[in-house]
């Protein structure tokens, strides 16, 4: 894969990524596909569109500086994805999910948004999730450019408060997002910090937030953290295992995939449920 100058912006020439599955598997909350060939969205408090064409994805408008500094990393571009996929694979019972989700890039977003995000996602669908993240940023958020809002601060939201917050519809998790606020406010938690760590260390120090279980962590791990050995088992997931494994099946033996194994799973039994 090249990344190379266009008067578009960046092409990533011969890249495996697929923005579609990329974008509309679960991970993030704030991209949307617009037509046939688009995703747009907002991360790290910036715009990006990124489109699908013959030659490879373009990254509207973005520089090579800003790719190399910024989206190269955000759309995990220095991961051999080719030789992962083909190493799954070989576990009969995900051949046909890698098939399917191939193209599907684990993104590194800006931890406390995923943290947040992933607090809102509790007991929710990804419609509503979204709703609910927009509103809040609209509410909260810096406008970045005209009708695009970046994701609040913790200390923008701690200065909305509870009640401001709950006009966003994020309901009861309203103090959970506050709680984490105030301990990365205070310092006490640096989620960054969590990257450096064991995956069982990191795991430890999430679930000592108020109101983060195993998912909400684990998906905090693998899509803010760069733990790929993350496993989260919501709904879909948990219907999955139990479908085409034993009950006493470890995703552990998946290693650092493991993470990427379960997107694929994912992606698969939402599109592509097999009989």
């Amino acid at each position: 894969m090249k990344a190379l100058k266009t008067d578009r912006g960046v092409l990533l020439k011969g890249t495996d990524l697929d923005i579609y599955k990329t974008f509309d598997c679960g991970q993030c909350f704030r991209f949307e596909t617009v037509g046939e060939d688009c995703v747009t969205g907002v991360a790290f408090g910036k715009h990006l569109v990124l489109r699908s064409t013959a030659e490879g994805v373009i990254l509207e408008g973005v520089s090579p500086e800003d790719y190399e500094a910024l989206w190269k990393d955000f759309l995990d571009m220095d991961r051999d994805y080719e030789g992962i996929n083909r190493s799954l694979s070989a576990y009969e019972k995900l051949k046909a999910a890698a098939k399917t989700g191939y193209g599907i890039h684990i993104l590194n977003q800006e931890p406390w948004e995923a943290l947040c995000s992933f607090i809102i996602s509790q007991n929710n669908n990804i419609p509503r999730i979204k709703k609910i993240i927009e509103k809040l940023c609209r509410l909260y958020g810096e406008e970045i450019k005209e009708d695009v809002y970046a994701f609040p601060t913790p200390s923008a939201l701690l200065a909305a408060g509870e009640d401001g917050l709950k006009e966003s519809g994020c309901g009861f998790r309203a103090r959970y997002i506050l709680a984490a606020a105030a301990q990365i406010e205070s310092g006490e938690l640096v989620p960054e910090e969590l990257v450096s760590m064991s995956y069982d260390e990191a795991l430890e120090r999430l679930l000592k937030l108020k109101g983060v279980g195993p998912k909400v962590a684990n998906c905090v791990l693998l899509f803010g953290l760069k733990h790929t050995e993350a496993f989260p088992v919501d709904v879909w997931i948990k219907r999955v295992m139990e479908k085409y494994f034993e009950p006493d099946f470890d995703p552990s033996v998946f290693g650092t995939y493991a993470g990427i194994a379960q997107q694929y799973l994912f992606y698969n039994e939402r599109y592509q449920p097999q009989p």
